[in-house]
């Protein structure tokens, strides 16, 4: 079976985006497009006749109908070549866009912004499938300009405790596909013995640390670097949390990467702090990776 790239379109400005940048990603990857709209039809439950209920339903159920069309029509207005398919699917958002995501390359969704992201993130459904899905997902500002080339970096959060293969990989391919920088962030603490500043307690322990820490990158890296020797990598071992150094790399980034591992230790579905913190503060799309 084919993968495609899906799109979950709403009629929002952030759903156009997405939508947008999901078009570009398709034709990046040689890939079909499938644009899906969730709508869960309520029933009227009224003393109306059935004939007066479905009429009054009419006007809901068309404008479900028009998003995903509508969008498609607009899309291949731009990009000819991409074949697109619109799918107004009947059932409660989450499910339908999880549903649509289990066999898709990855998933393209809108983010509400600085604003309204955290929000989005709090919310059952988003939460629902940025923490639940079995395939890359990728959130999308209202606002994202279009870049067909040349494209800004690919900044990739590398956590080198269990580094993933699926994540260096996505990373790693989105960079190629690009023809794009990548720049690999990784953030350490030092011993709690030292706080954070070890260098104030031993400048020497400090600066050993550092090295340790740049030296496990670069081996870490060393595999890819083979395996994609076409990739221009810059990578960076910082100290504290990652969250903030992600947000300065990615200023004038094409796309942020970032990985998620499942939370089997709290109740319902999570993402970590530093996925919470980029995904609040960065203006670029953001591509969240599942990995065991």
């Amino acid at each position: 079976m084919t993968r495609t790239v899906v799109a979950g379109v709403d009629g929002s400005r952030e759903s156009v985006a997405a939508a947008e940048w999901a078009a570009r990603e398709a034709l990046l990857r040689g890939l079909p497009l499938r644009l899906v709209h969730a709508w869960e039809w309520q029933p009227y439950n009224d003393d109306e006749d059935s004939a007066s209920g479905a009429a009054s339903a009419d006007p809901q159920r068309h404008w479900a109908e028009r998003i995903p069309r509508e969008t498609r029509s607009a899309l291949l207005q731009r990009y000819p070549d991409l074949a697109v398919t619109a799918d107004q699917v009947a059932a409660a958002p989450a499910a339908a866009l999880l549903s649509a995501a289990a066999d898709a390359e990855l998933l393209v969704l809108g983010s509400h912004g600085r604003s309204g992201v955290e929000h989005l993130l709090a919310g059952s459904v988003a939460l629902a499938v940025v923490a639940r899905a079995t395939r890359p997902v990728v959130l999308v500002r209202a606002g994202t300009t279009a870049e067909d080339g040349p494209y800004g970096d690919v900044v990739l959060g590398l956590d080198l405790v269990r580094p993933s293969e699926a994540v260096l990989g996505f990373a790693f391919d989105a960079a190629v596909r690009r023809g794009a920088v990548l720049h690999v962030v990784h953030g350490w603490n030092p011993p709690s013995l030292y706080g954070y500043a070890p260098a104030a307690v031993a400048p020497d322990l400090g600066a050993e640390m550092a090295g340790y820490e740049s030296d496990a990158l670069a081996r870490a890296l060393a595999p890819w670097r083979e395996k994609f020797p076409e990739v221009d990598i810059v990578p960076e071992a910082v100290i504290g949390s990652a969250a903030g150094h992600l947000v300065e790399a990615a200023s004038d980034a094409s796309l942020v990467v970032l990985g998620r591992r499942p939370r089997s230790t709290t109740p319902g579905p999570r993402i970590g702090s530093v996925s919470r913190a980029v995904l609040h503060r960065v203006t670029a799309p953001v591509a969240v990776v599942p990995h065991e």
